[in-house]
């Protein structure tokens, strides 16, 4: 495992978007506008990258050299894992706006979603992608976002329009001579898209934590689940954290990977008003360090996503989570 500096792939994609037009309380087009308060808007804090990405250059833990913004995916990269089919229904305002969960969209010409929604995401996939580029070469890679799981290769869903996961395994099986891969789900959310992408491949190892009573209920896809944790509404920490280390254990035992995909969505939070768990911001950072020790231990690169996240907090959440991995040595991200 390197401890060398490494960079930290991240795109604030939907903060241009969404950010302005959220604090002004107005979505914006040209000489019209739209109220916010016509519509429910999504409960995602697109902001939260840029702010992790301050904390930690505040506190000495990030240099601004190591922030990389990565390529947009392009189509012929997309195709590698989505249908020429379900590309081409973003091409449908409506259809984008019913995916991202966000429905003042589909009042937009689609040139703009194209430039103001999907094109950011695009670029969020390229994060994903160079984070396991990176990982492969220096032993760990932190994407500040990514970690589209719900997103599969012909479905969209729970504000995941592209399959990033899929796409990053990918392009370790094809570019990076990986053959084995474990994805570590702790997204409060079960990982459904990235199930039915490798629901018949074995060189794929799924072990998902997740809470089963909530979105997306897909009974099918938990069929491709290698290993299922399920932490109904209202587990709280020291419940947590215990099945995690059972999980760890049983997963080290019955696989062995060449490269983890850590999707460690913050919903978890007590307080997250879709994740219905109790974790607390102490206990985020012992599940993420837990993960890293795990991957360390056994000298695999591990790639981190920070995922679904949907309270104001979670931007604090994760930058603390960082500097514990910095501070225990699990990652050096070359402070000032």
């Amino acid at each position: 495992m390197h401890s060398s500096p490494i960079e930290v792939p991240v795109s604030y994609w939907l903060q241009e978007f969404f950010e302005e037009q959220h604090n002004a309380g107005v979505w914006k087009y040209e000489q019209g506008e739209i109220t916010l308060s016509n519509y429910c808007r999504h409960p995602f804090d697109s902001s939260k990258w840029g702010r992790i990405c301050r904390l930690l250059i505040a506190n000495g833990i990030l240099e601004k050299s190591r922030i990389v913004e990565p390529l947009e995916a392009t189509k012929d990269d997309l195709l590698v894992v989505h249908s020429k089919s379900y590309l081409d229904s973003l091409k449908s305002s409506l259809n984008v706006s019913i995916i991202t969960e966000v429905p003042p969209v589909a009042v937009f010409p689609n040139c703009l979603v194209q430039k103001k929604v999907l094109y950011p995401f695009r670029k969020q996939v390229g994060g994903t992608i160079l984070a396991a580029k990176l990982a492969k070469e220096r032993g760990y890679a932190i994407n500040v976002g990514g970690g589209f799981h719900h997103c599969c290769a012909d479905r969209g869903g729970g504000f995941c329009v592209y399959a990033d996961i899929s796409l990053c395994i990918h392009y370790a099986f094809i570019r990076l001579n990986i053959s084995r891969v474990m994805i570590i789900d702790l997204d409060a959310h079960q990982g459904n898209g990235h199930e039915m992408d490798f629901s018949n491949d074995r060189r794929v190892y799924i072990l998902d934590m997740y809470n089963p009573y909530i979105y997306p209920l897909d009974y099918e896809a938990r069929r491709y689940i290698d290993q299922r944790v399920e932490v109904p509404s209202g587990t709280a920490t020291e419940e947590y954290l215990m099945k995690l280390d059972e999980a760890l254990q049983v997963a080290g035992n019955a696989f062995d990977p060449e490269l983890v995909i850590y999707n460690a969505g913050t919903d978890i939070l007590d307080g997250d008003p879709l994740g219905r768990l109790r974790i607390s911001p102490h206990g985020v950072t012992i599940r993420d360090e837990k993960v890293f020790k795990f991957a360390r231990d056994k000298n695999l690169p591990l790639v981190m996503l920070t995922s679904g996240g949907y309270m104001m907090s979670s931007a604090q959440v994760i930058a603390d989570s960082i500097m514990n991995l910095s501070s225990k040595s699990l990652i050096t991200l070359g402070g000032i």
